[in-house]
């Protein structure tokens, strides 16, 4: 099975979790609307956009609604 080009890491303690796009760091998302700017940024249509797609997003440690980490 081939790697979502867009994986979101679990959430750390302070609920930020790193976003990397097609294997390069494009930063800490701190809610949804900061995963829509990165994928944005990396030059993706927002009508191809679906934050819950598997085959765009791999979420780690759960999925877009979580932001706190577990303790």
């Amino acid at each position: 099975m081939e790697e979502a080009p867009v994986v979101v890491q679990p959430p750390s303690p302070d609920g930020g979790r790193r976003v990397a796009i097609r294997g390069e760091y494009a930063g800490i998302a701190y809610h949804l609307l900061d995963v829509v700017e990165f994928l944005r940024r990396a030059g993706l249509p927002e009508s191809d956009t679906t934050l819950d797609d598997p085959g765009l997003i791999e979420w780690r440690g759960g999925g877009p609604e979580d932001w706190t980490a577990d303790e």
